[in-house]
């Protein structure tokens, strides 16, 4: 009983503390990053990912990657080499270990940008944790990105623009308030993205909901 009880707790705490995961994507204002950590973040950096953790100043707890970016690292970190040839990208990989560890919310850094196809791989992430009830945010220099499903999500005044893009078919019964373009049981197809480029409204906070399907909430830091 004891035994169990010990791991029980152990589960609770990881479910608590939230992973951070680096790539190795550009980042230009590590300030603005820097706003996202937690003292207890768990933090993996993925290959090349690594020299974002010396940039904002925080020890790796994992490292993972088939390290074609930079050479694998001589240090007492615990390092998971992966093969160069496989199904999982390095930032995957570290997704599904820290899930196999018990880990149920995420950052990402480090993740957005350079390839389109490494960026839109690393958005489906999104989807895959949101399926799976975790939670997980996507931040890079110029704005942060999360799924709207099951849970309203909002955004602050200090974002003065969002976007919203459908990732299936469709979302319906999609509710926005607080926003300059509201809406009240909307649809938006994958085929009609027009979620583009709404305004928070002066004083409020911009409310999002869908009653079916997913969208990817993308909140911009300035109007330019």
């Amino acid at each position: 009983m004891g035994n169990e009880a010990t791991e029980s707790e152990a589960m609770g705490k990881k479910e608590n503390r939230r992973c951070l995961i680096l790539g190795q994507a550009e980042i230009k204002d590590y300030e603005t990053m820097r706003r996202y950590l937690r003292p207890d973040d768990y933090v993996v950096c993925c290959d090349g990912g690594f020299r974002h953790a010396e940039g904002l100043g925080i020890p790796a707890d994992l490292i993972v990657g088939d390290f074609d970016s930079i050479e694998k690292p001589e240090l007492d970190t615990e390092i998971i080499v992966l093969p160069r040839e496989k199904d999982d990208t390095d930032s995957v990989f570290a997704v599904k270990e820290c899930l196999r560890r018990g880990y149920q919310s995420f950052l990402f850094l480090g993740v957005i940008g350079q390839r389109l196809d490494h960026t839109l791989g690393n958005l489906s992430i999104l989807l895959m944790l949101d399926t799976l009830g975790c939670k997980a945010l996507m931040a890079d220099d110029l704005s942060e990105m999360e799924i709207v499903s099951r849970r309203p999500a909002s955004v602050p005044e200090r974002f003065p623009l969002f976007s919203l893009i459908c990732t299936g078919e469709e979302a319906s019964g999609i509710e926005i308030t607080g926003a300059k373009y509201p809406l009240s049981g909307g649809r938006i197809t994958a085929e009609y993205q027009y979620g583009i480029s709404n305004e928070v409204l002066p004083g409020q906070e911009a409310r999002i909901s869908v009653r079916e399907g997913r969208l990817l909430l993308i909140r911009l830091r300035n109007a330019s």
